[in-house]
């Protein structure tokens, strides 16, 4: 499903993967460019983590500013209304501290969106890939690959902006510009937020990376999250223990490149 198109003049930012880590999310609403943006763009996995009311609140906050996009875990945070139980235990955990309107809420978002955006003309944003909300596409995967998941968009469509693998790039491919803002809340290679501005203030595309206190953060979450695991979960993601290489060793088959030829 895919928003509306609507313009927007002023600089998009696009926050993705923000996993409910509150404390992330407030320091980069605080930059400049984040309050002069005309739009926000939120590219799904927002609440599943340690502080999902607190963050959903934050974020509601922001009213007709914020164009809401669902990922994978959102997706899967609401299918608990019927029964289902997301894999991972943190999710699973996020869900249950939601109201039903809530998840209904979660449910309800689209899989896509497009804006028009002074300088790139219309962007479509989305959550893995335009087509599926898990697929994996990365920075050095084949161009076979990018042609597979770029199938269908739009030929007005010269930019697309994705999230999910919490990485940050930028890639021109297939005639179109490609690029992942990263993710707020869970940052592989160094702590901090990663997020993206598009359009007015910072050229065309700009990936920006926000500094803030983790030690802290990681302190207010043990505190101020029920979940038993938030410290340790906080710990392995706040403070950013994992790499972007071996992130990518790990996403990296997803791609098919280990089946690819040549692979």
């Amino acid at each position: 499903m895919d928003a509306s198109p609507t313009s927007t003049g002023a600089g998009v930012a696009v926050l993705s993967d923000i996993h409910a880590v509150l404390p992330a999310l407030e320091a980069v609403l605080d930059e400049p460019d984040v309050r002069a943006a005309g739009r926000i763009v939120l590219t799904g996995d927002l609440l599943a983590g340690p502080l999902p009311r607190q963050t959903l609140a934050r974020l509601r906050a922001l009213g007709d500013r914020a164009v809401w996009i669902s990922g994978n875990a959102d997706r899967e945070m609401a299918a608990t209304r019927t029964g289902a139980v997301p894999g991972d235990p943190m999710d699973a955990w996020a869900a249950g501290r939601l109201g039903p309107d809530e998840l209904d809420f979660l449910g309800s978002l689209p899989a896509t969106a497009t804006l028009e955006v002074a300088g790139l003309g219309p962007v479509l944003f989305c959550h893995a890939t335009p087509r599926d909300d898990t697929e994996i596409a990365l920075v050095d995967s084949r161009p076979e690959r990018w042609a597979e998941v770029l199938e269908g968009v739009p030929d007005a469509v010269r930019t697309v902006v994705c999230g999910h693998t919490h990485m940050p790039f930028v890639r021109f491919t297939h005639g179109r510009l490609v690029v992942n803002p990263g993710s707020v809340g869970m940052p592989y290679g160094r702590p901090g937020a990663h997020w993206a501005l598009l359009g007015p203030g910072g050229g065309a595309v700009t990936l920006r990376h926000t500094a803030f206190d983790h030690e802290a953060a990681c302190a207010r979450i043990a505190r101020e999250s029920d979940s038993p695991s938030a410290a340790a979960w906080a710990d392995t993601y706040v403070r950013a223990r994992c790499s972007a290489e071996e992130a990518l060793a790990t996403f990296g088959p997803g791609d098919g490149r280990d089946t690819a030829p040549g692979g």
